[in-house]
């Protein structure tokens, strides 16, 4: 009964500092003012501050976890509304991903490999720019290690959402489906909401990088770190 409601409370703790973090970005709308961030931070500190260990937390957390697969699932909607402009662009989004996805690959092992970092570190932070369900079972595939993989994601995801803006501004890239391509290939789940919450076929194409990332990903990520390691 202790566990059941420990883990009740933890869901009820996560949600509501969701809530509050959603409120307060919808009044001062920053980018270091994210649900996301601002949520992930209160919890972290909440953690720390009572000595509530990760696993004891994830008692309740693995339940809002779990919903990350029905939410995806949704995404099925928009996609259904621009299932035109998906068919005829189907080239440009399976070309832009799937270099999206390389590079993903590429720089993340190229630079932990040329900062000197043991092998462990680089098959963890090799598949970072996909979803974390994914990334996690490539990470185990090749030697790494899942949590620290899941860490990496975490990391790919915020860091995307947060640099964003800056990077497509000095790109100069407008177009909804470039910014979508981008967006899904390199920040996954995290990067495809935040696309939705500002574009409905932004966040469509997204969701398609997203998943062809995950493919794409699942497939070369062993044999380019077998290769260039």
């Amino acid at each position: 009964m202790n566990h059941m409601l420990l883990a009740l409370f933890m869901v009820v703790f996560t949600i509501a500092a969701y809530i509050a973090s959603l409120r307060l970005y919808r009044k001062h709308r920053r980018i270091y003012t994210t649900p996301v961030i601002v949520s992930t931070v209160v919890i972290i500190v909440f953690l720390l501050l009572f000595h509530v260990p990760y696993e004891t937390y994830m008692m309740g957390g693995k339940w809002i976890d779990r919903l990350l697969g029905p939410a995806v699932v949704a995404l099925a909607y928009p996609l259904y509304q621009y299932r035109g402009i998906l068919k005829q662009m189907l080239v440009p989004i399976v070309t832009g991903t799937t270099v999206g996805a390389v590079i993903g690959i590429g720089s993340g092992l190229l630079l932990s490999k040329w900062a000197g970092f043991s092998s462990l570190i680089i098959h963890s932070i090799v598949p970072k720019s996909v979803t974390t369900p994914v990334a996690m079972s490539i990470s185990e595939s090749t030697g790494g290690v899942m949590p620290l993989t899941a860490v990496f994601v975490m990391i790919a995801g915020i860091g995307g959402m947060l640099i964003h803006p800056f990077v497509m501004r000095y790109s100069g890239l407008t177009h909804r489906i470039g910014r979508g391509v981008g967006m899904g290939s390199a920040s996954h789940a995290i990067g495809t909401a935040t696309s939705m919450e500002r574009d409905t076929l932004e966040g469509s194409i997204s969701t398609v990088a997203m998943i062809l990332s995950a493919v794409i990903v699942s497939i070369l990520a062993p044999g380019l770190t077998l290769l260039l390691l």
